[in-house]
C-alpha cells in the first residue's frame, strides 16, 4: 500500500499537468477513436477493437495503431503478410490477419507520430488505438474504457497493490464504459447496480458485453467446428492476462482439458515448444492443441506444434447494439470524411 500511494501520486501529478494543459496535447483533425482500460489488461480489450474495426471498415479507411506491446522491435512498423508477433506484436498481428489490408495496422510506441505519419501518407478517416487510455500526448473527443464484470476498477487499487494503472476516478475521461464478459444472463437490475457503483456520469454511456466463441476451431489448413470436436482431450495453451473465462467454455465444451498456463504476451523459448511437445504426447485418444487467437499469434510459426495446433476466435455481443454503432458512425462523420 505505501508503494501504491506513491504510485497513485504519481500518476495524478502527471494527470494533473495534462489537464492544466502544462504538458503539450496534439488533437487530429480527423476522427481518432481511443480503447482502453485503467487495468493493467484482462479486460478484452481485442475482441472490442475488432468489433470497431470491422463496423467502421464498411464506410472508411480505417487505420488501428498500437504500441506493439511485447514485440522484439521498436519505432514505427506496418503489419504486412510478412511481418511476425515478434515484429508488430500479437495484437497487431491479430488485428492484420482478421483484416489483412482491408484495414491500415502501424505500431509505435509514440501514438502522436504514428498519427502523423498516417495522415501524410495514407488516405485514412479514422484511427483506432488500442489500449491508448493513458497515452495523454494525444487528445481525443471519443474515448472507450473497459472495465471486467467480475474485477470492476472501482473494486480494484493502483499498481502494486492492486492492477490498476490510475486512480479510479480517472474513468471519467471516457465517453464509453463497457462492462465485459459480461454473463449471458444478465439482467437489468445487476446492469443498474453496476451503473451505480461505477458512478457513471452525464456526458457518459454505459454498455455491457458478452464474449461469444465461435463455432469453429481455425487451423492453417484444416479448420474443424466444435461440434466435430467435443470428444477430442485439449491441451490447452494460454498467455493471456485472464484465461479463465476461456478455460472454463473449454471444460464445459470438450471431453477433457489440460492447461498450459503462461503470463501475458509471453514470448516462448524452444524449452516452452519441448514442454508443449511432451505433453502433447504423455495425452491419449483424439487430441489437438488449441490456444487463444492472440497466443496463435505467436506459436504459429513453430514447426514442431504448428500441424497440431488450432485457434478459438472470440467476438463480442454488446447490450444496446445500434445505440453504440450509432455513436461511432456519429462521431466519425462529424468529420465528413466519408468516401
Amino acid at each position: 500500500m505505501p508503494f501504491s500511494a506513491l504510485y497513485w501520486l504519481g500518476t495524478e501529478v502527471r494527470n494533473m499537468f495534462y489537464n492544466a494543459k502544462l504538458l503539450p496535447t496534439k488533437k487530429f483533425n480527423k476522427a481518432v477513436i481511443i480503447v482502453g482500460n485503467l487495468s493493467v489488461g484482462g479486460t478484452g480489450k481485442s475482441p472490442h477493437v475488432i468489433y470497431i474495426l470491422n463496423l467502421l471498415k464498411k464506410q472508411y479507411n480505417v487505420a488501428a495503431l498500437s504500441r506493439g506491446y511485447g514485440r522484439k522491435t521498436t519505432g514505427l512498423r506496418i503489419a504486412n503478410y510478412d511481418a511476425t508477433a515478434n515484429e508488430i506484436g500479437d495484437e497487431p498481428m491479430q488485428f492484420f490477419n482478421r483484416f489483412k489490408n482491408r484495414i491500415l495496422v502501424v505500431v509505435n510506441e509514440d501514438r502522436v507520430e504514428a498519427i502523423d505519419y498516417i495522415s501524410m501518407n495514407y488516405n485514412m478517416d479514422v484511427v483506432v488505438l488500442d489500449d491508448a487510455f493513458q497515452h495523454r500526448k494525444l487528445d481525443s473527443d471519443f474515448k472507450i474504457l473497459l472495465t471486467d464484470y467480475n474485477h470492476l476498477y472501482t473494486d480494484d487499487w493502483v499498481l502494486p497493490a492492486g492492477n490498476l494503472r490510475e486512480s479510479r476516478r480517472n474513468a471519467k475521461r471516457a465517453e464509453i464504459i463497457i462492462v465485459s464478459k459480461c454473463p449471458t444472463d444478465i439482467v437489468e437490475n445487476t446492469k443498474s447496480e453496476i451503473a451505480n457503483k461505477l458512478k457513471i456520469q452525464s456526458h457518459q454511456h454505459l454498455f455491457f458485453s458478452t464474449i461469444i466463441y465461435g463455432d469453429t476451431l481455425e487451423h492453417k489448413k484444416y479448420p474443424m467446428t466444435v461440434a466435430n470436436a467435443r470428444n477430442y482431450n485439449i491441451l490447452a495453451i494460454t498467455g493471456i492476462a485472464n484465461p479463465q473465462p476461456f478455460i472454463h467454455f473449454l471444460n464445459t465444451t470438450f471431453q477433457q482439458v489440460r492447461e498450459l498456463r503462461y503470463p501475458d504476451h509471453y514470448n516462448f523459448q524452444s524449452s516452452d515448444i519441448e514442454n508443449i511437445v511432451m505433453a502433447y504426447e504423455e495425452m491419449e485418444g483424439e487430441k489437438i492443441i488449441l490456444t487463444t487467437e492472440k497466443d496463435y499469434m505467436r506459436l504459429r510459426h513453430e514447426y514442431a506444434i504448428v500441424e497440431n495446433l488450432y485457434y478459438l476466435p472470440i467476438s463480442i455481443q454488446l447490450d444496446r447494439e445500434n445505440e453504440f454503432n450509432q455513436l461511432l458512425l456519429e462521431y466519425v462523420n462529424k468529420f465528413q470524411v466519408s468516401y
